[in-house]
């Protein structure tokens, strides 16, 4: 059986890596020695699959037919109103699956649900992996942002298996890079927070450090905020600059040239880490009625792109306040803070976090490797205990529970209460006779049930007859180390169990 590997299965890109020596570890290199592979998949004209670098080479001429930034989409159920929002920078086509009410893309005449799109990805990274270190590769601890769901993360192990992957641990991206600065170091006790803004999701986590014992004090994020939502903004900037000069041509219209403005508003949010202004030029991006060529001729400053997007970073500092709150922990007392994504390294964004914590952040990880690293690490405990397995006392993101009779969510789990858990509560029969018993399970933050997220709902068959409120039942709700529930049933009288199906695409009443 082949060694475990650590997957950052990131938004924008996916890192990989393994342990090669007591607690060295060694990123896993893509051909041409690049340690990213961009988490792109496309179908080309002939009708190929592509994944990663190949697929990145070949999307501004083909922007319909290649899907990116699906992570934050996957699990979730169709949103018509997130749909449009989403719709108006992907250009590939976003649906309902109609069985499953979760989103799934068009491509190439094809609808594909998004833990297929992942699998493709987890598969490419498995053949790298392979080939890289000369064995077969069967194995990965995969890292999701802190903040998704139990539908999200069953959605991930679902898209390991379609990848010929068995994902053995889920672990939070925050609490993966606190592994990568914690594992090895002297310190009797340490509180960390991680500062995590990547390319299209955003978690912060209060960590404390404790030898081998890494404890999750608590956790919060926004899957609808990251490098995407930077670049929207230069892209409005530009399309409102372009429509100055020429009100009547709209570029949104045409796929190629919003695919290229992408592109070079991606780039031009990078050269801004370092410089004060970069020049915005695309040549020949549309032609006038009259065939007459257009171009983009612009300057962008580093002073613009601050102004246009301040307001998200300030969103991020709105969590942070939250999560120090349920931490029991004033931003100042944290001693060590980690930027990892790629957007940290803006700097507005690393002036405003050390304002907020009083200090500077650390330097001590790569914010883009250092999520690799750490689940590495973890594989690696998994495999080797000769030094002590790593302890992750992580905690759920958002509260789960049922809907009660006045609509409102009543809370089996609070948010960050820890995992692994387990609670019970005992039900009653409301009809004579009644043989079945459905709970219908959210998460989320609303004290209104149908404002969160429908997990499912859990039909329990089986239920012995009896007059109404005769009937005991005792159910089990379970959380894994990973966060997800899992639910098991049994007459409290006779203590029979009950057989349990779930239906994650629950449709609401």
């Amino acid at each position: 059986m082949g060694r475990i590997i650590g997957i950052d299965l990131g938004t924008t890109n996916s890192c990989a890596a393994v342990v090669v020596d007591e607690r060295k570890v060694k990123l896993i290199p893509y051909r041409g020695g690049e340690y990213t592979i961009p988490s792109i998949f496309a179908v080309d004209a002939k009708g190929h699959e592509l994944v990663g670098h190949e697929a990145k080479r070949q999307w501004q001429l083909n922007p319909k037919q290649t899907i990116y930034g699906s992570k934050r989409l996957m699990g979730r159920e169709y949103d018509p109103q997130t749909a449009h929002r989403i719709q108006e920078y992907f250009l590939y086509g976003i649906e309902k699956d109609e069985q499953t009410a979760e989103v799934q893309v068009a491509v190439a005449g094809r609808q594909l649900p998004l833990t297929e799109v992942a699998s493709k990805i987890l598969m490419k990274i498995r053949d790298v992996a392979s080939d890289y270190l000369q064995e077969v590769i069967d194995r990965a601890v995969v890292t999701v942002p802190a903040y998704f769901n139990d539908r999200q993360r069953q959605a991930v192990k679902e898209a390991g298996r379609l990848g010929g992957l068995e994902v053995v641990r889920v672990i939070n991206e925050p609490t993966a890079a606190a592994l990568a600065f914690g594992v090895g170091r002297a310190r009797d006790q340490e509180l960390v927070a991680i500062y995590d803004l990547g390319g299209g999701t955003f978690d912060v986590s209060i960590i404390e450090i404790r030898d081998h014992v890494f404890e999750v004090k608590a956790t919060g994020g926004d899957i609808f905020l990251g490098g995407a939502d930077f670049d929207n903004k230069i892209i409005d900037w530009v399309l409102e600059s372009f429509t100055l000069l020429h009100s009547d041509i709209d570029l949104r219209k045409d796929p190629i040239a919003m695919q290229r403005i992408k592109d070079l508003a991606e780039r031009s949010k990078i050269d801004l880490t370092a410089r004060k202004e970069c020049a915005f030029n695309i040549p020949f991006i549309t032609m006038t009625p009259s065939g007459q060529p257009l171009d983009i001729d612009l300057i962008l400053t580093r002073k613009q792109l601050e102004s246009r997007t301040h307001h998200l970073i300030e969103r991020t500092i709105v969590t942070c306040e939250r999560v120090c709150r349920d931490a029991g922990v004033h931003p100042h007392e944290v001693q060590h803070v980690l930027l990892v994504g790629g957007m940290t390294r803006m700097p507005l964004v690393q002036k405003t976090v050390t304002k907020y914590f009083g200090h500077s952040p650390s330097k001590q990880v790569n914010a883009d490797e250092a999520v690799a690293v750490g689940a590495a690490m973890f594989a690696w405990s998994l495999e080797d205990t000769s030094h002590g397995q790593l302890q992750l006392l992580d905690v759920i993101p958002m509260a789960i529970g049922i809907e009660d009779a006045q609509g409102n969510l009543h809370k089996i789990f609070e948010r960050n209460d820890a995992t692994p858990n387990a609670k019970k509560m005992v039900f009653t029969t409301s009809l004579d006779n009644q043989l079945n018993l459905e709970i219908r399970i959210y998460q989320g933050d609303s004290s209104r049930a149908r404002d969160n997220d429908l997990l499912g709902a859990f039909d329990f068959s089986g239920i012995r007859p009896g007059p109404a409120g005769a009937v005991r039942v005792n159910i089990c709700f379970t959380l894994s180390q990973d966060g997800m529930l899992s639910m098991s049933a049994h007459d409290t009288d006779t203590g029979t169990q009950m057989t349990t199906k779930v239906q994650t695409n629950a449709k609401e009443a």
